[in-house]
């Protein structure tokens, strides 16, 4: 066979097909065969392989999962014992009766390739296709060249202790809709994915369809909902109602792509109602409601609300606004050491977002834990959300000192995603927390978390004047531009040790809608989350 040759399926096994990698000639085994390799030197190699141990390694490897083989497939990586199962099961679990395996040119040490494959289950058969990659590496002991074995050999989304599977599916089927009644899939909305599979596994029995035949990523010990790669045959789907705007979603979609890592989430203020979910990537963890990251200076939206409602600030009283002040020992500043006059309004400085105005009142609290209350007792934050799939409610815990003064600003111990930021923004918005939902909560009757107390109404008007400021002529200006109605933001950047660049977040409401953002790597808030926020406010309010 020479390179660049394609290659049929015979007699419903694999066939590996060179793809540019200029192996040369070399023969492949139908029927379960396996391969042969070429004989090992009495010399224990060093070093990174080279070009040619990485083409032939890459070579001998597939060709073997392509004939079937798994045990001599799995001989030619580095954990001969956790791949085996899986390069077995491709064939026996996932009930894969041809593929054709296209290598690519390697780039270093990685191999890409395409597996085109057939999938046949009780009667039923459909074609599958993905693309994945290898890494050749130099093996400890034997010096030989060897695949660096990871479950994503076998497919891109496998994980650790995951599986393949084709059979009946576990749960039901269900037609997801949003609040309009228009279908919600994951060929149009990506982001929707895994958590379409999470609302199947909880919800798919109860409403009323039936299973169908399908081939999935099954998570270890069932720590997860399984993740659908590809339906031989549909099952009825029963109908499930979601909380969700197309609308917002598809902007949301959108939005995200722009960045590398991005996720951003928006609520209904009135109601909590969880209107649009997005991340970039699209497939496996939901970031936007179970990441844990610190959210800068989003966070001070409940810092402002503390301070309001203890009189120790008003949104028209000056406020010291220096370019940096000392606290406990540890020096804090503002974005390039800026100040501001000592007249200057609270309001200024909130929407200026001055670091030091908020520190310099930490002792006249006289509580470290001022801030963790406000935030369980008047936002929720930390309060067990039930959203009706897995999801992370934020955490301010008790601090004293530094640490405390580090969370006045969003950083710290302070853990946050953009569904927390959302929904402070949305309790902020009203004066009252509503928690966050993705299904109704009449769906199952869960428990729904509510919050000792409602922000006063004083603070609430102040909290929403000062946000409107910060998106009129503040740091969230440029962002909230385009966005129309009554409109309000909050910025923020995180540092994040090993990040050359801090995180980006930025939050804002419109109307009776919330959102907030956070891309990874982005700069200040208003760089990168800004308009984020602003292309799903847009499109919701």
């Amino acid at each position: 066979m020479r390179s660049g040759a394609k290659v049929a399926v015979i007699g419903g096994v694999f066939v590996l097909v060179s793809g540019g990698l200029g192996y040369g000639a070399y023969s492949v085994v139908l029927g379960g065969g396996g391969t042969g390799t070429a004989s090992a030197s009495s010399e224990v190699k060093t070093g990174p392989p080279g070009r040619e141990e990485i083409e032939t390694t890459a070579k001998d490897f597939l060709a073997a999962w392509a004939s079937g083989d798994g045990a001599a497939a799995s001989l030619l990586t580095n954990n001969e014992a956790a791949s085996e199962p899986l390069l077995t099961g491709f064939a026996e679990d996932a009930h894969v009766t041809k593929a054709v395996i296209t290598p690519g040119p390697a780039v270093g040490a990685k191999v890409p390739y395409t597996v085109k494959a057939t999938v046949s289950y009780d009667g039923k058969t459909k074609p599958w296709s993905y693309a994945s990659e290898l890494t050749v590496v130099r093996g400890l002991t034997t010096g030989k060249a060897l695949v660096d074995w990871k479950p994503t050999v076998i497919h891109p989304q496998l994980t650790e202790g995951a599986t393949l599977r084709t059979g009946e599916s576990a749960t039901a089927a269900i037609e997801a809709v949003d609040h309009n009644g228009k279908v919600l899939d994951k060929e149009t909305y990506p982001s929707l994915g895994p958590i379409l599979d999470s609302l199947r596994e909880k919800y798919g029995d109860s409403t009323g369809g039936s299973p169908g035949i399908e081939t999935w990523i099954e998570p270890e010990g069932g720590s997860a909902a399984n993740t659908t790669l590809l339906t031989l045959a549909k099952g009825k789907p029963g109908k499930l109602q979601t909380t969700l705007d197309a609308d917002a979603q598809a902007a949301a979609e959108k939005a995200v792509k722009k960045f590398n890592q991005a996720s951003v989430v928006a609520v209904r203020p009135s109601t909590g109602s969880i209107r649009a979910v997005a991340n970039n990537p699209a497939t496996g963890f939901n970031a936007a409601m179970q990441g844990t990251q610190a959210p800068g200076s989003t966070l001070k939206i409940v810092t402002a609300a503390m301070l309001l409602e203890k009189g120790l600030v008003s949104a028209n009283r000056p406020t010291e606004c220096p370019k940096e002040v000392m606290y406990q020992g540890r020096t804090f500043h503002n974005l390039d050491y800026f100040e501001l006059p000592a007249s200057t309004s609270f309001t200024t400085s909130f929407a200026r977002s001055c670091n030091t105005a908020f520190i310099k009142l930490i002792d006249d609290t006289k509580d470290d834990s001022a801030l963790p209350k406000e935030a369980r007792d008047v936002f929720g934050i930390g309060l067990d959300w039930k959203t009706g799939i897995a999801s992370f409610d934020g955490r301010v815990p008790d601090e004293t000192g530094g640490e405390a003064a580090y969370q006045y600003i969003g950083q710290g111990t302070v853990q946050m995603n953009a569904l927390n930021i959302a929904s402070i923004t949305a309790t902020a918005r009203t004066g009252t927390f509503h928690q966050p939902v993705i299904v109704p909560q009449s769906l199952d009757d869960r428990q729904i978390a509510t919050a000792p107390r409602s922000l006063s109404q004083n603070a609430t008007r102040q909290l929403n004047d000062m946000m409107r400021a910060t998106a009129s002529w503040g740091t969230g200006k440029t962002a909230m531009a385009s966005v129309g109605g009554d409109k309000g933001a909050k910025t923020g950047s995180a540092e994040v040790d090993g990040q050359g660049t801090s995180n980006s977040w930025f939050t804002g409401f419109s109307n009776d809608l919330a959102a907030a953002a956070v891309v990874q790597s982005g700069g200040h808030g208003g760089d990168a989350a800004g308009p984020v926020v602003a292309s799903v406010l847009r499109a919701g309010s």
